[in-house]
């Protein structure tokens, strides 16, 4: 049952748009190849294997493409090609660009050793930038076009789930005027499953992923489990305000998850 749904919900995607189709697709096989050499090599940054980094970052990239696919297809007078490539040309450069510094052992992102690293941190926050505006583009859509055929339930977690997605992608220039993910240390890293982090120090990316995957979960959740317009917007909020609290959190420079002293000790 499960793989005949998800063979449908391919063959839709697909059909919906086939540009993004095969971007996330392509992203989802380099992620398997990235968290493969995890577990091959020994090349590291800030103390973790330098591949978990292009393995999050191609996971994240193809969910938001096949997510984002899917919304685009509901809305009316809108350029789907233009916006497709344009998440592939900027979205692409940027995994390229964090993969290739993962093969050389060198940070991708706050990276100020040489003008050229410089600069591509810089290109890839422009693209970041002009991506989130783009999806708050198409969040305004969703606010100001009528959707007939949509149940409202599911309308709202598309609209609040956008919402929450693009407020908390911004949240990456605070990490980025600091020139670290880490309140209390420089960009610490722990062994925290694959996120890496911290458990020592507040960490900016907790909130970050919590937010950003906000577009995602708040429509699934809706459209699958609560059905009522009322209960989605109060999950929403509650939503909203957990990805606020650790952010708040990460900045008084407490992290997520606190590492114990036997730990501390090793």
């Amino acid at each position: 049952m499960i793989i005949t749904e998800g063979l449908a919900f391919l063959k839709e995607l697909k059909f919906r748009n086939e540009h993004l189709f095969y971007f996330g697709l392509f992203c989802f096989i380099i992620s398997i190849a990235c968290l493969v050499l995890t577990q091959t090599t020994t090349i590291k940054v800030h103390g973790i294997n330098a591949w978990y980094k292009p393995f999050k970052f191609a996971i994240s990239i193809g969910m938001y493409s096949w997510t984002i696919a899917w919304f685009c297809h509901y809305l009316n007078h809108f350029n789907v090609s233009l916006f497709s490539w344009t998440v592939i040309l900027l979205f692409g450069f940027e995994l390229v660009y964090i993969t290739l510094q993962a093969s050389r052992g060198e940070l991708s992102h706050f990276n100020f050793t040489a003008p050229v690293y410089t600069l591509m941190y810089s290109l890839m926050g422009v693209a970041a930038v002009v991506i989130t505006l783009y999806t708050a583009y198409i969040g305004f859509l969703f606010f100001t076009q009528n959707f007939p055929d949509l149940s409202p339930h599911y309308l709202w977690a598309i609209r609040l789930g956008i919402l929450i997605f693009v407020v908390f992608s911004f949240e990456g220039a605070l990490m980025s005027s600091m020139a670290s993910h880490s309140v209390g240390a420089v960009n610490d890293n722990s062994n925290l499953f694959i996120v890496a982090w911290s458990r020592t120090v507040g960490d900016l990316r907790v909130a970050h992923f919590i937010g950003m995957h906000a577009l995602q979960i708040l429509p699934l959740l809706s459209f699958y489990f609560f059905r009522n317009t009322r209960i989605t917007i109060i999950i929403a909020l509650l939503y909203g305000l957990l990805a606020t609290a650790t952010l708040i959190q990460a900045l008084n420079g407490h992290p997520i998850i606190t590492q114990n002293e036997k730990e501390i000790m090793e």
